[in-house]
């Protein structure tokens, strides 16, 4: 029987709200020290996100072995009932009796600019959690979760010889330099994407090819130019999938981390792991929200044969 891969991070709703107007007219300049505003939003839709439900939803696409360790609060049933129908195992995901589940409440203008609230709820109770209750595990994902949970996660993975990868994504301004490397020193894999990167090298004082001498793949998204992944003293640079559309970037990130999950392990090489998770991005920023794309695996298999000419 395949060991699952352990998802650690965030389960989180999304409240997404569009403004017709734009806050600028809206937001006096000589005003700011007092802001009493009220924005009509007419659209509004309420998405299932959070960093290990998208990886996890991802991975299930290729039909991988996902097994989620994340908190949810009182209000969290829903959440837990559509994990239970996508087949996802959901032993490792506490309920937060005392807390609502984490949430952002997005708002946008007609220029694309956003006013993002965000209350994190059951997630500050993360490190509640611990790896050794998961059994046996392939490989470990640390993603953005509770400060403290993050610590945990990442010290038990290694006090049990758990392979890791280390995505601190939009958590990472919540650590010192000392902190990111120890991250660093105790982790397998590091992966963020470009803002991240120069944010963790300025922080630990540490240069890309430092930190990839410290783990086994350093890898960097770079959106649009693909990526680049750092491994035995190469970098190998990792095309963009061309998407049918582009429409939403939220979860393009998690959706990337799926696919190097699913790449590591079923031992793939580092150029098709680093493939199939590009596709898996363009794949997701076609549709609305982080968990909205449900293409087959058969499709995830063409797709990759037409961008890349061979089948994973």
């Amino acid at each position: 029987m395949s060991k699952p891969s352990l998802i650690c991070g965030s389960l989180a709703f999304d409240t997404i709200m569009s403004f017709g107007g734009r806050f600028s007219e809206a937001l006096l300049a000589d005003q700011l020290h007092k802001i009493n505003v009220a924005f009509l939003v007419p659209q509004l839709r309420r998405e299932f996100g959070g960093c290990a439900g998208n990886i996890a939803y991802n991975l299930k696409l290729l039909q991988g072995d996902p097994l989620i360790m994340a908190t949810i609060g009182q209000d969290g049933s829903s959440y837990l009932d559509r994990l239970k129908q996508l087949d996802i195992d959901t032993r490792c995901v506490r309920n937060i009796d005392a807390a609502y589940t984490a949430q952002a409440f997005i708002t946008t203008d007609a220029d694309s600019n956003q006013i993002t609230a965000f209350h994190p709820g059951a997630m500050a109770q993360s490190h509640e959690n611990k790896v050794g209750d998961a059994g046996k595990v392939a490989l470990a994902i640390i993603a953005p979760d509770g400060r403290d949970g993050m610590l945990e996660h990442a010290r038990d993975c290694a006090s049990l010889n758990v392979p890791f990868i280390f995505d601190p994504g939009q958590g990472l301004p919540m650590f010192n330099g000392a902190e990111l490397e120890h991250f660093i020193e105790l982790a397998t894999y590091v992966a963020v994407n470009d803002y991240e990167a120069e944010l963790l090298t300025e922080r630990t004082g540490l240069s890309l090819h430092q930190i990839a001498q410290r783990v086994s793949a350093l890898i960097v998204t770079r959106g649009e130019l693909g990526a680049e992944i750092f491994t035995d003293g190469q970098r190998i640079d990792i095309p963009c999938v061309k998407a049918d559309a582009v429409v939403d970037p939220t979860g393009c990130g998690d959706a990337f981390r799926a696919g190097m999950l699913y790449g590591l392990t079923q031992e793939m090489d580092w150029p098709t792991t680093g493939r199939l998770s590009s596709l898996m991005g363009a794949i997701k920023i076609a549709s609305q929200g982080g968990q909205n794309h449900v293409p087959s695996r058969a499709e995830i298999e063409d797709r990759f044969q037409r961008a890349f000419g061979y089948r994973f």
